[in-house]
């Protein structure tokens, strides 16, 4: 029995082959981006813990800024003659105790 392969038939088979090769490394690539995409969803969530902590933070550094520039806005009318004396002692007093607070929290 003598079989003969037409030109046709072997183009045939090697794109037969080539497309089963095609898959195979479409189903690879999927299974590795699948993976990519859970590890980037794990990064972001980290992201949004942190600039949730970053916020925060922000805005206690705030508050404490604006006790200081207050403090030393009246050590500087004070220098000046402005005030007397014990309320530029209250001045000073509430913004070490406002640094002592924000010390206290960036411990925690």
């Amino acid at each position: 029995m003598d079989m003969a392969i037409t030109y046709r038939e072997a183009g045939l088979i090697l794109i037969g082959v080539g497309l089963i090769v095609l898959i195979m490394y479409c189903i690879v690539l999927m299974k590795n981006l699948i993976t990519t995409v859970k590890h980037t969803n794990k990064i972001l969530e980290d992201t949004q813990v942190i600039s949730g902590i970053a916020a925060e933070r922000t805005k206690d550094v705030d508050k404490v800024l604006d006790d200081v520039v207050s403090s030393v806005g009246s050590v500087s009318k004070i220098i000046k003659g402005n005030q007397n004396t014990v309320s530029a002692l209250t001045a000073i007093i509430n913004s070490l105790a406002s640094l002592k607070n924000l010390m206290d929290k960036r411990k925690k």
